[in-house]
This record gives structure tokens, C-alpha cells and sequence, in this order.
């Protein structure tokens, strides 16, 4: 059995890790981890596939182990895909890396991220999995499995991710040594995702943009230039967010410079694809802000209409509708962020009509 010291690194996700420890002493030819993004995917799968390289089954102290853990070792291979969705060129780029030796020892680990994105390539995928020689194994990641990736699910062993509990978080980042009121903090606010604890930890911002979307409300007056500022400062209050994140990527490429120097390589192999991953990684962290910040604003209008429960006149009945139809409003808004809309039209369209609530 893999030794628990791999895992050290990951909060929570204690069913995960003792299935990941299970299957690396009798591994089968593909796995699939499927969660939200943020569970820290990356250190689960580094820790696998260093039980899987590891000469003596996984000490958590060798050089193997080490690499593996690291993101370095030659057998250990994260797929990054090119574009917007996992496209037939990624998946026949994981078809040419299956079939070939390993570099070190008897096995390789391919490791592709997104499948949720590869609806054209989940073919290509298919015949992989269904053929891809006994020296490698494939784990593959989703945020979930839609009824285009049913089969593809049918061919691996299926292992769940979920939102840490709060608790557990909370220790999590004590351990990590975080002072304990931030530690509290952090957990209440980060949704189960011990990436954005990570970085929210870095963050002194956080408890500032809450409290601007919570004060939406009362500062909305029905004119267009009150809007306009609003939707302005909260997108700007999101865009300075971004700013632990970026600081953590640029350490991330710092540290493979220097790693790529110590081994005598010219650059960081595959540096175009680790940037890609950044950009797609601020992204999706800037949409999880935009969706947190909706999240208090809809619980501002939940609170007002609570004000309003005592009120049993027919004006409290109504202003009790249209505050559960601001919350409604904010809901659909918060939804519409998956399509990845012109931000400041969605949330000035947003403004106006709880700005003619407000004013009914």
C-alpha cells in the first residue's frame, strides 16, 4: 500500500485517496476522477501516479516519488489541451503518448484533464481506452459526466470529488499555517475548494468585495450612471483578485525554469500549454469571484425580505415578491456566467431591472 505521506498535500477527500491507494497496488488501464475544478486534481494525480512509478510502490521519499510529485518525472505526463475544448488533436496526441515506452520503468502515466470539453474527441478517446497497451495507465478528469461521455465512463474505474466540508478545510489550512480567524475566514468563504482557500488565504480583498455586492441594493437609484459606476468598481474589484493567482503562476514558472536549467533544458518543456492552463485557470477563477460576489448580493435581497416578514400589510406581501424575484434574478444571471458573456452587459442589465424592482 502507497505510503499516506503522498497525500499529505491534499484536504480532505479522504474516500478519494483511500480508493487512489487501493488501486495503485493492482492498477487497471484507465481511471476517472470527477469533481469541480479546485479540489486539487493535479496533487491527487501527481500522488497516484508516483504510487504507480515508484520502484518500491510508492514510499513517498525516493527521487521517483519526488519527481512524480513534482510534476517532472518523464513517465508522469499531464495532457494540456490547445484550444477552448478538448479537441481530435489532443485526444491523437494522447493516443501517440500511450503507445509509447516508457522512459524509466515499466509504466507510464498519461494524465488528461477536461474531459467534460471533449465531446468531438470522446471517439478517439474511446478506442484508446479500449486498446492502450498494459505499460500505461490513463487518468482522466472531469467536473462531470454529460450522456455523451457515458461510455467512456464505462470503461475506467470512477472515482468522486467533493466540496470539502468547512471543517475540514479550516484545519486544512491551520496545518498549512495559517493564523486561525483567517483560517476561519477563508473556509466560510471559499466553497469547498481548497485551490481558492489557496489564494484567497494571499487575498486581503475578500471580505471588501463582499461587502460591495451586499451594499448593490441600497445604492441602486434607477439612474444609468449609478449602474454604470457599480458594474464598473465590482468589476474592477474583480479584477484585482485575480492578483494571488497570477503571483502564484509566476512562481509556478519561476520554479520550472529552474528546474528545466537544472536538467539541462533550454526552456520549460511545453511552456505554451502551462500558460494556456494559467490563462484558463484565471478565467475560470475570475468567474467563480463573479459568482461568489452574486452570491452575496442574493443573500442581501434574502435578508430584506426577512426585514419584511413581520410586515403582514399587502405593501410588505409585496415587497417580500420582489425581493425573492431579485433573488431570482440574481440566480439566472449567476447562471448565465457559463457562457462566458460580455461581463459588464450582464451585469448592468442585471442592475436595471432590481433597480425597477426597487422602485415598484
Amino acid at each position: 500500500m502507497p505510503s499516506p505521506s503522498l497525500f499529505t498535500g491534499v484536504a480532505g477527500q479522504a474516500t478519494a485517496i483511500s480508493q487512489l491507494r487501493a488501486a495503485a497496488t493492482r492498477p487497471v488501464h484507465a481511471y476517472l476522477l470527477v469533481g469541480p475544478s479546485g479540489l486539487q486534481q493535479r496533487e491527487l494525480t501527481r500522488a497516484f501516479g508516483a504510487a504507480l512509478l515508484c520502484p518500491s510502490g510508492g514510499c513517498g521519499e525516493c527521487d521517483s516519488c519526488r519527481r512524480a510529485i513534482a510534476g517532472v518525472h518523464p513517465d508522469l505526463v499531464e495532457v494540456e489541451r490547445a484550444g477552448a475544448q478538448l479537441a481530435v488533436e489532443d485526444a491523437r496526441r494522447v493516443v501517440q503518448l500511450a503507445y509509447r515506452r516508457p522512459f524509466e520503468g515499466a509504466r507510464q502515466v498519461l494524465v488528461v484533464p477536461d474531459l467534460h470539453l471533449a465531446r468531438l474527441a470522446a471517439p478517439v478517446l474511446l478506442k484508446t481506452l479500449e486498446d492502450a497497451p498494459p505499460s500505461t495507465v490513463i487518468v482522466l478528469l472531469a467536473d462531470s459526466v454529460g450522456p455523451d461521455l457515458v461510455t467512456i465512463a464505462s470503461r475506467c474505474v470512477r472515482i468522486d470529488l467533493g466540496p470539502v466540508p468547512e471543517a475540514d478545510l479550516e484545519r486544512w489550512l491551520r496545518v498549512s499555517g495559517v493564523e486561525q480567524e483567517t483560517a476561519r475566514r477563508v473556509a466560510r468563504v471559499s466553497g469547498g475548494s481548497p485551490s481558492r482557500a489557496e489564494v484567497l488565504v494571499a487575498d486581503g480583498s475578500v471580505s471588501q468585495r463582499r461587502e460591495m455586492w451586499r451594499q448593490v441594493p441600497a445604492k441602486l437609484d434607477g439612474t444609468g450612471a449609478t449602474i454604470a459606476r457599480l458594474t464598473e468598481d465590482l468589476l474592477d474589484a474583480t479584477s484585482r483578485a485575480l492578483e494571488p493567482l497570477r503571483a502564484l503562476h509566476q512562481t509556478e514558472l519561476e520554479e520550472l525554469t529552474e528546474r528545466a536549467k537544472a536538467r539541462g533544458d533550454r526552456g520549460i518543456p511545453h511552456r505554451r500549454e502551462v500558460e494556456d492552463r494559467h490563462r484558463r485557470e484565471e478565467r475560470r477563477w475570475r468567474t467563480d469571484d463573479l459568482r461568489a460576489g452574486l452570491g452575496e448580493l442574493a443573500g442581501a435581497y434574502r435578508d430584506r425580505a426577512l426585514d419584511k416578514v413581520s410586515d403582514r400589510s399587502r405593501h410588505g406581501a409585496g415587497r417580500i415578491h420582489d425581493m425573492a424575484e431579485a433573488c431570482d434574478l440574481v440566480g439566472a444571471t449567476a447562471a448565465e456566467l457559463v457562457r462566458n458573456p460580455n461581463e459588464t452587459l450582464l451585469l448592468e442589465a442585471l442592475f436595471v431591472r432590481l433597480a425597477a424592482l426597487s422602485e415598484a
